[in-house]
């Protein structure tokens, strides 16, 4: 009896699979993930999903230790990876990823996530969230100044600055907090204008690139224009700043949503596309800051489970979309969910706007562009010049200044 005890329990070991998975953030990428194995072993009850939860820094350190070691033991089947380092690991470790391009259709995401992920003509990734970002303002501040929804629509950065001028001389409130110490608002502008540090070869692509410099001429002005920004330092500043109704508007990605909810204002904030680059050709009022996406590991224990769970329930099914984007507020790439109630639904918060379905005909209109493997590297060096740039410095010089650095950083 002993022996066929064993024998049952080394049958049953063969026939289950378990799927270890690492993330960050267990609120909303371990939700949402918990979210899908739930759904998945509902038609694969033999299938377990272990959810690693880990500190972001700790995944990001732990799998570069892991696969610089050159051994598989001990990594997951599947990782989160923050979009902006994908390419780093990519190219840094061929073949330690899991080609997806003939397991997922990608033509029903957004082709910015897609094209991040994409590496000699493979694509790796499962898209996930997005950074797509908009104009949030309050509406009740900018009705006291004379304006309305219309007047912030299809508008550039030059009359966006008009109007902060009319809004501060009218209400006292400036539009914006900005921390010059976060290139953030770089990273949006620019790739709102299709472009990026690098270029398709990953080279930097700094002081010979136009789009570069509108987006520092841009911000420039609004440095400049004291009167429409206040000066922060650090996420509680930056964030109390308009949680508060001290500041009337921010631009940034969709994630920050909950955060201005947070902020019992009900009914006085509203969201508007955002503002393109004045007089540059090319240039759009669609962008993106953050996200990350899925990646399944080529020498994992449970790999072909693995793709097939991300591709059945991640790159499928619609009605778990509208679940964790009402439980998480978890804003995905995966276009046909646009199609779902709650991508439809509207938000009494916002003055009854629909701002998912808004957010989600942004997110198809976010240019794809090269991360490369330095961005942050660049980060620092743009930083390094923004107070110069605040105190009406020159651009050009500001640009020789940031590609100097970064070309003896990365060399």
């Amino acid at each position: 009896m002993a022996a066929a005890g064993i024998s049952f329990l080394t049958a049953t070991s063969a026939l289950s699979t378990e799927i270890t998975v690492w993330c960050w953030d267990p609120n909303f990428n371990g939700a949402a993930m918990a979210e899908a194995a739930a759904r998945y072993s509902e038609a694969n009850p033999d299938v377990t999903v272990n959810i690693v939860e880990l500190a972001k820094t700790d995944v990001e350190q732990k799998l570069q230790t892991q696969l610089s070691s050159g051994t598989s033991e001990g990594l997951p089947d599947i990782v989160l990876i923050e979009d902006y380092g994908a390419q780093k690991y990519l190219q840094s470790f061929p073949g330690a990823f899991e080609p997806l391009s003939e397991k997922i259709d990608y033509s029903n995401f957004a082709q910015y996530k897609v094209d991040l992920a994409t590496l000699d003509g493979e694509t790796y990734s499962l898209p996930f969230d997005s950074g797509v970002t908009g104009l949030f303002y309050r509406s009740d501040i900018l009705a006291e100044a004379g304006f309305t929804a219309d007047d912030l629509t299809d508008i550039d950065w030059d009359r966006f600055i008009e109007i902060g001028k009319q809004v501060k001389a009218k209400t006292g409130h400036p539009m914006l907090a900005l921390d010059l110490n976060d290139a953030g608002a770089i990273r949006i502008l620019l790739q709102s204008a299709g472009s990026w540090y690098f270029d398709e070869n990953g080279s930097p692509n700094l002081a010979a690139n136009p789009a570069f410099k509108s987006v520092l001429e841009t911000y420039a002005k609004i440095l400049t224009t004291s009167d429409i920004w206040k000066p922060v330092s650090g996420w509680n500043e930056y964030t109390g700043a308009f949680t508060s109704g001290e500041t009337a508007a921010v631009f940034t990605g969709v994630w920050m949503t909950g955060t201005i909810k947070a902020a019992n204002m009900s009914g006085k904030w509203a969201v508007a596309p955002l503002p393109k680059l004045a007089g540059f050709e090319g240039g759009g009022h669609a962008s993106n800051l953050g996200g990350s996406s899925w990646y399944v590991l080529s020498e994992g224990q449970s790999k072909d489970a693995a793709v097939d769970f991300l591709a059945t329930v991640w790159g499928k099914d619609v009605d778990f979309y509208q679940k964790i984007l009402v439980g998480q507020g978890a804003f995905a790439t995966y276009l046909p969910a646009r199609e779902g109630v709650a991508y439809a639904a509207t938000d009494d918060y916002f003055g009854g706007q629909a701002v998912w379905r808004d957010f989600s005909d942004w997110v198809a209109a976010i240019p794809g562009v090269n991360y490369g493997l330095f961005t942050n590297e660049v980060d620092a060096a743009v930083v390094v010049q923004l107070p110069e740039l605040a105190k009406g410095g020159s651009v050009d010089e500001a640009i020789a200044a940031i590609d100097a650095q970064v070309r003896q950083q990365i060399n």
